[in-house]
């Protein structure tokens, strides 16, 4: 074997590795966001879910793809860790696809019909439609079908000048003992993941290990194994993926890996069991390209078939590598897996909205009971509340920043932008919650309270601020445009009993029943009621353009308390009567 040889060697791998992961990724832009919808759609159905595995898998060429947006989806909610071991197994015996398209490099005959199957017939022109879809069409779906028209051709090109090249070696010895080595189950097996962890792809790794089978020196011996261990190998991809995730995402990482070692152990005894008994006459012959896929094929229905029923014990192994650190980890929904799906990753933000509107409120409902009776513990508890609601929001915003420079439809990109309002209001209300805390603090720590009076008429508007604050998170929620609607009524009356308090408390302080001092934490009380319930008619509001597809805010706003609206009246006496200080 000449120099060039190894240069050949060289270049076509090189081209290989690259043509396939341009095809694969052309494959997953063209198809990629359906095939995600799919998958989100999942149902319990474990034959389902196999069958969906197999179908992503051959479409987009990897099943180390495959397995990375199913991790990504168990980390994100959408996908339970019993519904991810289903579609892993099913990624498994797709990802055999690619091995029968390289066995096409193998096909020998001098019948015309037999040189069209060989890619150096059909491939050229595959090449030639390919770049005209590329660098002539607009359209963005038929460029990506060309490109992945040009990784196959490219990928092709590759295998053929690595088989080319790979020839001299049947006749250099050392390259003999070294395949004679790797029969060898345990270093076969070590060699192939070795080989497939490095470069990431099993396709890849089979379609280097049929390129070596043209010497004529791999036999079936050699290939068993380290096509074994190539399936050991790919679940690197998955593993490094998983960093940082949710436990359920990692367990499903563990799941991809468990369920190949398990089978690659099982699978190898039983075989060199077999072959101990029956002696097979084909384990000493050169293995060929379709031989190799053949093997591969077999192995993965064959790993599938046995490990199917134990879906639920795969599950157990898992969760007991991966235990509970009793964290929530809601916010690990955010998984950038999900922008190239943005009605998906939508969702998930809508979810985590609603989440941090439920703690934003609970704070705020929380606050008014400490200007009740002050409790340190309970004051804690809503100072947590707050961090946690700044937690969400950041992550929230940067989320949904990065989300709307995606290509969204006109829906999904109105409900960013309004989520994007939305928690910035949920946030201010925290921000109220905690300036509450801090009254009751200081009304606790001056040892001073409210006079009976003004006790009695606080009490009226904290039960209409928990009122608005629960047809908010209705609203919100559970997109409920009756509840929205009662929301600015009700925030009316709110003003209207805040700055009635106000001038009772200016007549009692004439009277000399209340003071100065307590008149301070009074205002600033009433200030922060009256700020939460305009953060409440905000998002009443934006659930109400959402519905009409309307954002003008200021506009409804204007339009709703000009009093032109008979149920807008009719709600508002109703709150005023319900809410009436003369009691």
């Amino acid at each position: 074997m000449t120099i060039f040889n190894l240069l050949s060697l060289v270049g076509g791998l090189a081209l290989f590795l690259f043509g396939m992961n341009i095809m694969g990724n052309a494959l997953e832009k063209r198809a990629g966001n359906k095939l995600k919808k799919i998958l989100a759609s999942l149902t319990s159905s474990p034959i389902k879910g196999l069958f969906l595995g197999l179908a992503v898998t051959a479409v987009i060429q990897s099943s180390s793809a495959t397995t990375v947006m199913v991790v990504g989806f168990v980390n994100s909610g959408i996908m339970t860790l019993r519904q991810a071991i289903n579609v892993i197994m099913g990624a498994n015996i797709g990802t055999t696809v690619t091995s029968w398209l390289l066995s096409l490099t193998g096909i020998t005959g001098d019948s015309i019909f037999v040189q069209l199957l060989k890619p150096t017939a059909f491939t050229p022109i595959l090449a030639l439609i390919g770049i005209i879809m590329f660098m002539f069409l607009r359209d963005i779906r038929k460029k990506d079908t060309g490109e992945a028209l040009l990784g196959f051709a490219v990928l092709m090109f590759g295998m053929e000048t690595m088989s080319s090249a790979v020839k001299p070696l049947a006749y250099i010895p050392e390259f003999g003992n070294i395949l004679l080595l790797l029969s060898n189950p345990i270093f076969g097996v070590v060699a192939g993941a070795l080989l497939t962890a490095i470069i990431q792809s099993s396709s890849a790794s089979v379609g280097i290990l049929q390129a070596l089978s043209a010497t004529g020196s791999v036999t079936f011996g050699s290939a068993i194994p380290i096509i074994m261990g190539q399936n050991i190998g790919t679940c690197v991809t998955a593993l490094i993926s998983s960093v940082g995730t949710s436990k359920n995402a990692r367990r499903a990482a563990m799941v991809h890996l468990y369920f190949n070692v398990i089978g690659t152990v099982v699978l190898l005894i039983l075989f060199y069991i077999a072959d101990g008994v029956f002696n097979f006459a084909f384990v000493n012959e050169s293995a060929n390209q379709a031989g190799i896929a053949i093997v591969h094929t077999s192995f993965n229905l064959l790993c599938t078939a046995m490990l199917f029923p134990f879906g639920k014990q795969l599950e157990r192994l898992a969760s007991a590598t991966v235990r509970d650190d009793g964290q929530a980890d809601e916010l690990q929904m955010l998984d950038e897996r999900l922008l190239s799906s943005p009605s998906i990753a939508i969702m998930r933000c809508t979810d985590l909205t609603c989440k941090m509107a439920r703690i934003s409120c609970a704070a705020l409902t929380d606050a008014l009971q400490l200007l009740r009776k002050y409790d340190s513990k309970a004051a804690q508890k809503v100072y947590q509340a707050e961090s946690k609601v700044d937690e969400y929001e950041d992550k929230l915003g940067d989320y949904l920043v990065k989300l709307s420079a995606e290509d969204m439809s006109a829906a999904d990109s109105r409900e960013a932008s309004t989520l994007l309002h939305l928690i910035g209001d949920f946030e201010r209300i925290s921000d109220h919650a905690v300036n509450l805390v801090e009254s009751a603090e200081e009304l606790s720590s001056k040892n001073i309270s409210f006079s009976a009076q003004a006790q009695q008429e606080l009490n009226v508007i904290y039960s209409a601020l928990e009122e608005i604050l629960g047809l908010t998170l209705t609203a919100m929620c559970d997109r409920s445009l009756e509840a929205a609607a009662l929301v600015e009524p009700l925030e009316q009356v709110i003003d209207y009993l805040r700055k009635t308090i106000k001038m009772q408390h200016v007549m009692r302080l004439k009277n000399g029943v209340c003071t100065i001092e307590i008149g301070f934490v009074l205002n600033d009380v009433l200030t922060c009621l009256e700020r939460t319930s305009d953060h409440c008619s905000n998002i009443a509001a934006c659930i109400l353009d959402m519905a009409t597809n309307n954002f003008e805010l200021h506009e409804y706003l204007r339009h709703v308390k000009d009093g032109s609206k008979e149920e807008f009246n009719n709600n508002f006496k109703m709150y005023m009567e319900k809410y009436s200080l003369q009691r």
